[in-house]
């Protein structure tokens, strides 16, 4: 799609930031909880102003991608932005963390429009000489949302109030849907066709049903309770009508046809495997920073610093390579030094010095930043343009599908883990421990000041202890994540000459 190229900047400006209000969303909430719990109450229901915005987001990131395949690019990018600026907006008046958490679902539906429809016209308005570059570009997006988003939150709430951290993306929202209404022109004909309404519903429910049975199993209820049992057989239920739906339909959400191409199939695998190790890294760091090197929680999004940049340096260099390399030579690569550098974090003790740690968080952080640019590059290739959306939004589904179920079983792991440790160095009586206090809330100095330093540091040693062992088991999906990447093929970009140099093809050995 030709695009003349004074309108190509305002575009792109556009496009940076819808992304950006959508992948900031979740991080900046982060740090800002505490004191909204404190003027909303509601503590035992905090959690779902996390989860309403994921479970939405998710459920929507296919079905936005399939629409705009049907519709255009353009009319659900607007829509995307209208409903997240609605969602903003509503949630800086919620009352109730009930109001609040129904306010983030709408967010979260604004969201899964955003971030996949983007990428997607990332690819239908650059020639392919240019998508790796802009891909590395908009992948670093999501690392520096990662870095500033918890920054942000704490400054916001200490200094102005809570709302404004969903107040501040009104001002932000408009100036992206001005410049995409604008400067953005489709000019590609999209085929009307019917929408996949049982898909759309039984995609939906499973994923709703997922997520709750992950959120509350093991919290609320016990795993093997009446209820969590038949979330997850309403699930599995759901999931499986969902796939017999998509082999019925003429337009399901979700095609079986793009699977049966290799390179797709292989980066599919690799973003859910991604996903499931790279929010190990990200919430067990800062975790381990604080309860057991005793750093302080206000300073949660310096902690990452090395992690962060480094993958937005990756991200960045992975598009440039694309143009040069193959997927796959890219991608093994990236496999395998994040390999090593979840491996070094899985050595880490109380002795480890911080200097020692940004290092290994460094080569950790430079393994996972290439998949943000290139497993969405290479998920893309050899599709037709009507394919795109759908294409784009699975990889970005499956990639968050991971995150969700890695941190939910490595969390149970690291839990269960903790609580052993603590139980063989404690004593199983916790003596020592403040009267009522949770082992794994001792992260702040304020709690650890109240804690005889010999009992401390049995803590801080059972802590690194599990944190340890999560970040071991986290290496089996990355080890199947390098599995995935080696099957991807020879698949890479390729520059017809002539007037067709805007196609890519793939080629599939």
């Amino acid at each position: 799609m030709a695009v003349k190229k004074n309108r190509l900047g305002f575009i792109v400006a556009g496009l940076l930031l819808g992304i950006l209000i959508a992948a900031i969303d979740n991080t900046i909430v982060a740090t800002a909880m505490g004191t909204i719990i404190g003027d909303l109450g509601g503590l035992d229901q905090f959690v779902w102003v996390t989860s309403a915005y994921m479970v939405a987001e998710m459920a929507g990131m296919p079905i936005f991608g399939k629409l705009s395949d049907m519709y255009g690019r353009k009319k659900f990018f607007i829509f995307g932005v209208v409903v997240f600026l609605i969602g903003s907006m509503l949630c800086g008046t919620a009352h109730s963390i009930t109001e609040l958490s129904i306010y983030r679902a709408i967010q979260g539906i604004g969201g899964g429009a955003l971030i996949p429809i983007t990428f997607t016209i990332i690819f239908d308005i650059f020639p392919p000489e240019l998508r790796g570059k802009m891909s590395g570009m908009f992948g670093a997006v999501f690392g520096v949302a990662n870095l500033f988003g918890p920054l942000m939150g704490a400054y916001i709430t200490d200094f102005w109030h809570w709302r404004w951290i969903f107040y501040i993306n009104v001002p932000l929202g408009l100036i992206a849907f001005l410049l995409v209404v604008f400067f953005y022109k489709e000019s590609h004909e999209h085929s009307r066709q019917k929408i996949d309404i049982w898909g759309a519903a039984t995609l939906v429910g499973a994923v709703v049903s997922l997520m709750f049975a992950l959120e509350l199993g093991g919290n609320k209820y016990a795993w093997d309770s009446v209820i969590i049992l038949g979330l997850f057989a309403a699930f599995a239920l759901l999931f499986i009508i969902f796939l017999l739906v998509e082999r019925k339909v003429a337009e399901p959400i979700i095609s079986y046809e793009m699977f049966r191409k290799r390179l797709f199939a292989a980066s599919s695998a690799a973003a859910l495997f991604y996903g499931a190790a790279f929010i190990t890294a990200a919430v067990y760091i800062p975790i381990f920073v604080q309860g057991v090197m005793g750093g302080s929680a206000t300073n949660s999004g310096l902690i990452l610093l090395p992690l962060t940049l480094s993958s937005v340096v990756a991200s960045q260099v992975g598009g440039m390579l694309s143009s040069k390399m193959t997927f796959r030579r890219i991608m093994i690569f990236s496999a395998v030094v994040f390999l090593l550098g979840m491996f070094l974090l899985a050595s880490i003790t109380p002795e480890t010095s911080r200097l020692v740690l940004s290092f290994y968080m460094m080569i950790t952080g430079f393994g996972i930043g290439f998949s943000f640019s290139v497993l969405s590059m290479s998920a893309i290739q050899g599709m037709e343009l009507r394919q795109r959306g759908s294409a784009n939004s699975t990889i970005s589904f499956l990639r968050s599908l991971g995150m969700t179920i890695g941190i939910t079983i490595f969390g149970i792991i690291q839990r269960n883990d903790f609580k052993g440790q603590l139980t063989e160095k404690l004593g199983g009586t916790g003596q020592g421990m403040p009267a009522n206090a949770d082992p794994q809330q001792m992260l702040s100095p304020e709690a650890r000041a109240l804690i005889p330093p010999q009992v401390m540091e049995k803590i801080s040693s059972a802590l690194s202890i599990s944190v340890d062992h999560a970040f071991l088991w986290a290496l089996i999906p990355v080890f199947f994540a390098l599995v995935s990447v080696s099957m991807m093929g020879a698949g890479r970009m390729q520059f017809a000459k002539g007037p067709s140099a805007a196609q890519t093809k793939s080629r599939e050995a």
